[in-house]
């Protein structure tokens, strides 16, 4: 069923009620901000790559971004894709000082994800076509990729300051994986600009987890086909909520 927009609101005024409970631990300080970070770099690591196929568990890439131990049977791809990712996230720490993401955030983010891309296509926008099965959309050619994404972020982008933050993200997200740039990891360059927008405005970062994953394809495939994002809106917001209801948990702990 659609969501509408009386869910979609309630589902804002519910996150706007968290934040304000979260409000009462912040500034995130010392142990506490260690711990959190920590925390999402594992969980973002884990679950942008599983979404994307990846083989490991999230005690196996625990053990591989914390202890540094490679596992047995997994192949270098996935290894590196891990390990590009943490790299990735990292680099979106570096942003939370400004309010707002650009061009140049996104190539950078997914240059980092090089680990896990095919070899010298990283950091670098397609130059042939999308070959995505299961979706009748016709996605943009690789020459207009290039004025695609300078449109999307000095005109679209800019369109949306005046949407609540967590609407922001999902509308950024989704315009991006809607133009494919890139040859390899559009949906983790994408997750990472969601994020990055999340974080600058104080809002936890969303986990897309393997449980979700066709609800996910599924709600994105119906924002490109019908037009309508509506769904796919509305999984981000939930997303959002399980988000801030986790860290309330655990800091209550």
């Amino acid at each position: 069923m659609r969501m509408g927009t009386a869910q979609q609101e309630a589902r804002l005024r519910q996150i706007d009620a968290l934040q304000s409970n979260l409000a009462g631990y912040r500034p995130y300080e010392g142990d506490m901000l260690v711990q959190l970070r920590k925390y999402y770099r594992l969980g973002l690591t884990w679950t942008s790559n599983a979404v994307e196929g990846s083989s490991y568990t999230e005690s196996e890439t625990k053990i591989l971004l914390e202890d540094g131990i490679t596992v047995a049977g997994k192949t270098l791809r996935e290894t590196m894709a891990a390990l590009g990712h943490a790299k990735a996230y990292d680099y979106m720490f570096t942003l939370t000082g400004k309010k707002g993401i650009t061009e140049r955030d996104v190539l950078t983010m997914h240059a980092m994800l090089e680990g896990g891309m095919e070899t010298g296509t990283a950091g670098k926008y397609r130059t042939t076509a999308v070959l995505v099965t299961g979706t009748a959309f016709r996605f943009p050619s690789a020459a207009e990729v290039p004025d695609l994404m300078r449109t999307l972020f000095e005109r679209t982008i800019p369109g949306f300051v005046s949407l609540h933050p967590v609407l922001q993200s999902a509308k950024i997200h989704k315009e991006i994986v809607t133009i494919h740039p890139f040859s390899d990891g559009n949906g983790r360059a994408a997750r990472l600009a969601m994020n990055t927008v999340l974080i600058q405005h104080g809002y936890m970062p969303v986990q897309i987890a393997p449980v979700i994953r066709q609800e996910y394809i599924d709600s994105l495939r119906r924002a490109q086909i019908q037009g309508d994002d509506a769904d796919f809106i509305g999984l981000i917001l939930r997303q959002e909520i399980e988000s801030q209801k986790e860290i309330l948990r655990l800091i209550a702990e």
